[in-house]
């Protein structure tokens, strides 16, 4: 999808065709669409389609006419009725006269700008643009990371009352979320310090000042990121051992009950060989059979009351 944008007099209108200062957005752009911008701003084709490969990484790209960034944003994705989070590449194109926009699917930090609700925001303004989209990305990534916190909170709240594979499976969901956005801040924070350095992203002591508070959100996104994952692992670390203990419990009381339960078995073997029943206890009275009942009775509750003495059971 095209859409073309400009601001005048504060407000954002959107515009049939490219012209000055205007803000070019591709979402999900069609190839007769990437040919159609490269051939009216004369950029490279690959430059235009390298934010719709998801594996792209974070870099800065010079070109004679252009400076390309790419950088990676955080998104939502639903599988089985639930969000779980990811990583994609977006791209921000700076020309002499437009900026150019590209990413692969809608997302909350360039519709902010579409809807008007960004403040001090032109787009003839070029470098405060970016370091605007720049910082609404790290306040995203932000925003989303203190949603897996308090999701993972709940989850391990579930846990603690009885563990099942569902869970597990979330937390581990979510580790792999919390180690792309790990990834892709540092890659953020690479493009940002080499932005300071590039003289024809052209600067002013107000852009210097706002570049400084992307960064530290960045930063502090990062560092977030770092916290939860730690704290992550350590609650996977805490389950396992809850799971191998909760295991070792099960089969320790399987292994008590069967030493309790074999011994009837084996006073019941004696008496059942085949040999002169003169020579076994009790064989010639009447009372023989409820004698050694109460015997085996007396020796298993014995030994099941020393078990449970020892914590056995």
């Amino acid at each position: 999808m095209l859409q073309i944008f400009k601001t005048e007099e504060g407000i954002i209108r959107e515009e049939e065709e490219v012209t000055k200062n205007c803000w070019v957005a591709l979402t999900d752009p069609s190839s007769t669409e990437i040919r159609k911008i490269s051939r009216w701003l004369e950029i490279d084709e690959d430059d235009l389609r390298a934010s719709l490969d998801e594996e792209e990484r974070s870099r800065i790209d010079i070109e004679d006419h252009y400076v390309m960034i790419l950088v990676d944003i955080p998104f939502i994705e639903e599988r089985n009725k639930k969000d779980w989070y990811g990583t994609i590449p977006m791209s921000i194109i700076l020309t002499d006269s437009v900026i150019v926009t590209i990413c692969l699917q809608d997302t909350p930090i360039l519709q902010a700008f579409m809807n008007g609700r960004v403040r001090k925001f032109h787009t003839y303004m070029k470098t405060r643009f970016i370091l605007q989209i720049l910082y609404k990305n790290a306040s995203l990534y932000l925003q989303y990371l203190r949603n897996i916190d308090k999701k993972s909170e709940e989850i391990q709240g579930r846990i603690h009352e009885s563990p099942k594979n569902t869970e597990i499976i979330e937390l581990l969901e979510m580790q792999k979320s919390l180690q792309y956005f790990t990834t892709s801040l540092r890659s953020n924070e690479a493009v940002l310090e080499r932005i300071v350095k590039i003289e024809r992203i052209k600067m002013y002591p107000e852009d210097a000042d706002y570049l400084e508070d992307v960064i530290t959100e960045n930063k502090q996104a990062l560092e977030m990121a770092s916290i939860y994952t730690g704290i992550l692992g350590s609650t996977m670390d805490a389950v396992a051992s809850v799971i191998n203990n909760n295991v070792n419990n099960i089969m320790q009381f399987l292994a008590s009950v069967t030493i309790v339960m074999s011994i009837p078995n084996i006073i019941a073997g004696l008496y059942g060989m085949n040999v002169d029943g003169a020579g076994m206890p009790f064989a010639n009275t009447p009372w023989g059979f409820l004698i050694v009942c109460l015997i085996t009775l007396g020796i298993t509750l014995l030994v099941a009351l020393i078990f449970y003495i020892k914590k056995l059971f």
